[in-house]
């Protein structure tokens, strides 16, 4: 290696360090200051708050006006030819949540769209899902005072405990843009690994499994680049040799 490469090397170590002997001196605190920043903060956080909650109450109006529009055929006045027309029209990108918001007012009783407003579409949509398993027998009441009372996130997971009889871990959904020449990679790898883990299995758990594994091979090669594509590690080693193949190889 070259004189010049070795220096640049450890000039970029030393300063990529996070260890040092003469740590900075802490900055004046400012106290004024500091509480106006941290009161803004916290003015922000509580205005995105309002905001959501004002968003939850339009979207539940919104919900109540397409059941209308629907029942009275009013996409006519625009001279469309059906109600699924008028929705591609006003949702381009995805129809869905407008059936969502419909659903909340065709399964939940009247009593429990009358405080549909003050508990908000999200925490409605999951009141739709026990009304509409629960049929007649569902009682609204005790669930409209759960939906009050308990933070969005808290709430579906007592509503998911309920309809299906254990409690479920809390979650989150990512989000993250791929190029559609790697969706066939993507969807053949989760495809075999619910083959291989059971197809009941979803495919958050799927991916989960992957990733793992995909770990796994590059610890046990100690932590070697070239290794972590060998098709020898513990998640593809238990495919049959042709599935293997298959389904990992390039």
């Amino acid at each position: 290696m070259p004189l010049w490469s070795a220096v640049r090397e450890t000039i970029l170590v030393c300063l990529t360090s996070l260890r040092t002997s003469n740590p900075p001196m802490l900055p004046k605190l400012n106290k004024k200051r500091a509480l106006f920043v941290l009161t803004k903060i916290d003015e922000i956080l509580a205005w995105e708050q309002g905001r959501e909650a004002e968003r939850d109450t339009k979207f539940v109006e919104l919900g109540r006006y397409l059941c209308e529009v629907r029942a009275g055929q009013y996409w006519r006045i625009e001279n469309l030819k059906s109600f699924d027309e008028f929705l591609e029209r006003r949702f381009p990108e995805s129809r869905r949540k407008a059936y969502y918001l419909m659903s909340i007012h065709e399964h939940l009783p009247p009593q429990a769209r009358k405080d549909l407003k003050e508990i908000g579409w999200t925490k409605g949509r999951e009141l739709a899902k026990l009304a509409r398993a629960e049929g007649q027998s569902f009682d609204c009441a005790p669930w409209v005072h759960k939906a009050r009372s308990m933070p969005r996130e808290e709430f579906a997971r007592e509503v998911e405990k309920e309809l299906t009889g254990r409690d479920s871990e809390p979650h989150e959904i990512i989000y993250f843009k791929i190029y559609k020449s790697q969706i066939p990679v993507i969807e053949q790898a989760l495809e075999t690994a619910a083959l291989m883990l059971g197809t009941d299995k979803s495919r958050g758990y799927c991916l989960e499994m992957i990733c793992a594994d995909f770990l796994a091979g590059a610890n046990l090669d100690s932590g070697n680049p070239e290794s972590c594509f060998s098709p020898s590690g513990s998640f593809s080693s238990s495919c049959p040799p042709s599935k293997s193949r298959h389904s990992w190889g390039r």
